[in-house]
């Protein structure tokens, strides 16, 4: 995706809102983020980024909502899901330059606003004090990684289905069925069974 329209300061709002509850940003980053971040939208069932393309971007969800994915012969095995307030990108890509294994798919229409890493590595270098967000960003998203890969190596649907309620309940409303089944490695039938019996409790 091409993003080639630089954001409006009322477009940064949030993302900013966002960087200060991590740690409060100085008025030079702000000014920076003003000068090299864009603006770009996706509409529903659009690619962000496919397997074996290199994604030279972060991205800032402002509205809409994503997933990440990996396809084995011919089924698809949903990875994550990122909402507004949240950043994606391919981490492969991200951290070593490596085109991804995965595909960046927009669930709902998105907008979103982007930012090159190598503007992102200025960034880092010219405040170090940005340095400190970026590590609170990854140590979240660590996290979230921890509580996904846990809930995927359960054998129990219902034990599954609990956590993914405790952890993910923000997606609950949002996000289908079949890719909910998906990210939990169950078939929809027994999904549905799930459901089904924690309605009657």
């Amino acid at each position: 995706m091409n993003a080639t329209v630089k954001a409006s300061p009322g477009e940064l709002i949030q993302l900013l809102r966002v960087f200060n509850s991590i740690h409060p940003v100085v008025k030079g980053v702000e000014q920076f983020l003003q000068k090299n971040i864009y603006r770009c939208s996706l509409v529903k069932g659009k690619y962000l980024v496919r397997d074996g393309e290199v994604c030279d971007s972060i991205y800032f969800i402002n509205k809409g909502l994503l997933r990440g994915f990996i396809r084995e012969d011919e089924k698809e095995i949903t990875t994550w899901f990122a909402l507004e307030n949240e950043l994606v990108a391919a981490i492969s890509t991200f951290a070593q330059g490596h085109p991804t294994r995965e595909y960046i798919q927009a669930i709902e229409d998105c907008e979103l606003l982007a930012m090159k890493i190598t503007d992102m590595d200025r960034l880092y270098a010219r405040y170090p004090s940005f340095n400190i967000v970026g590590r609170k960003v990854m140590e979240l998203y660590y996290y979230l990684a921890e509580n996904r890969a846990y809930i995927t190596r359960l054998h129990d649907a219902e034990k599954k289905y609990e956590l993914y309620l405790r952890y993910f309940s923000h997606f609950a409303n949002r996000v289908q069925v079949t890719y909910v089944a998906s990210f939990l490695g169950m078939s929809i039938e027994t999904l549905s069974r799930v459901r089904a019996k924690k309605s009657l409790t």
